[in-house]
């Protein structure tokens, strides 16, 4: 029988009558033909609980213990899945991530998978049973209890799909699909059928909440084919494969965006060797992700410096600056946070010329003014001011005839 390892998120076990609900795909999902692997997250609400609760006797709470505290938000959900299924004639047994030996490094809070051991998984499918794992957590080398960090339960889903050689790996959440673009933004945005990986992880990178990066850089090393469907309706979903065995060859398969950009630009910086990572050195130290930089050339020797940041970042980054200008005696610090970065997502960009013509034609025909471009051979992005950033997406989406299918 093929394997399928499905995942179900905060919302989808938010209560007990969901939790059976979840019990009852389970076992449509069995009926099929299928042996299951289950991994949840904690009931929605419960991790946030958690947070509070250790805030309140300790802060900053010890890493250490704090993973054991959060670990036990998905240990409750597997136990009430598994009686659920029991209850209702399906044989059923939950397992912890130790207790399945996820290994991981030692890193608290944002541990990375090292390892897992299939075997106990592997003798209870062969009997018959559905196997339940809490997400989000594993062990370390030394017994100690870790959590994945942010998103932890699709990647443990991919990487048991991954170990179990499963024939796909679905998560379930409140959305029925990864759309064109946000349908709350954009009333006739579409569900895609499928994507590539890359398409899919460059759409998460840019903004797109539907799954969680490090799920998708993990499906997409092991060839673990992705499904993302509705806890709550019926229907086919959005699958994430590679891009071999992918039908839809649109132009373009989606417009992501993120509303919590910065920008920051160095007027007036001196043109020589080794003056971006003067500016951008600092910035790292102080575990500041940049994103987009835009450098030009002065004809009187001089260069202007850009770059985009997180908007919780802007300040940071900017108190970095003011020092960094003093020391390479720059002219100027102009800074805006109220920007905003669109992009546009698809491998058929890589064999149609005219795409970013397209894209600047449609905003400069609304009067959208473009302050920087970033691109790859699948992506064009471009930074707008916020106050724009609907109606661009809006624009791109109707220029690129994205309610329509390939």
């Amino acid at each position: 029988m093929a394997l399928i390892v499905q995942k179900y998120g905060g919302t989808s076990v938010g209560s007990t009558e969901r939790i059976i609900n979840v019990a009852e795909k389970i076992m449509a999902t069995r009926s099929q033909g299928h042996d299951v692997v289950v991994v949840v997250s904690a009931m929605s609400g419960e991790t946030n609980r958690l947070v509070a609760l250790a805030k309140s006797v300790a802060e900053p709470p010890k890493a250490r213990e704090f993973d054991v505290l959060l670990a036990t938000g998905e240990q409750v959900t597997i136990s009430l899945l598994s009686m659920a299924l029991e209850a209702r004639g399906c044989p059923a047994r939950s397992y912890t991530g130790a207790q399945v030996h996820i290994l991981t490094d030692n890193v608290h809070t944002k541990a990375r998978i090292l390892e897992i051991d299939d075997q106990r998984i592997h003798a209870d499918l062969a009997q018959g049973t559905v196997v339940v794992v809490a997400g989000f957590q594993g062990i370390d080398s030394e017994g100690n209890i870790t959590t994945l960090g942010r998103g932890g339960s699709d990647t443990t889903a991919v990487a048991l799909a991954a170990a179990l050689k499963a024939e796909e790996c679905q998560i379930y959440t409140d959305v029925d699909g990864v759309y064109t673009t946000d349908p709350r933004i954009v009333s006739d945005a579409r569900r895609l059928n499928q994507l590539c990986f890359e398409e899919m992880l460059e759409m998460a990178s840019l903004g797109a909440k539907v799954l969680q990066i490090r799920s998708v850089e993990f499906a997409s090393k092991y060839n673990v084919p992705l499904r993302v469907l509705s806890s709550f309706e019926e229907g086919l979903g959005t699958l994430i494969a590679s891009e071999d065995i992918s039908m839809e060859q649109a132009l373009i398969s989606g417009i992501a965006f993120n509303r919590d950009e910065a920008k920051l630009t160095l007027l007036g910086v001196p043109d020589k060797p080794g003056i971006a990572y003067q500016i951008l050195g600092h910035i790292a130290d102080a575990n500041i992700e940049v994103d987009m930089i835009v450098q030009n050339i002065g004809a009187d020797g001089s260069t202007d410096f850009t770059f985009t940041v997180h908007r919780n970042d802007y300040q940071s980054a900017l108190n970095i600056l003011h020092n960094t200008a003093k020391e390479l005696g720059v002219r100027e610090i102009q800074s805006d946070n109220q920007i905003a970065k669109i992009s546009l997502v698809g491998v058929g960009m890589r064999s149609h010329a005219g795409i970013a013509s397209t894209m600047f034609k449609a905003l400069a025909e609304e009067g959208i003014n473009i302050q920087m471009i970033s691109t790859s051979e699948i992506k064009i992005s471009v930074v707008v001011h916020e106050k724009y950033l609907e109606l661009g997406v809006r624009v791109l989406h109707a220029a690129f005839n994205l309610d329509k299918a390939a």
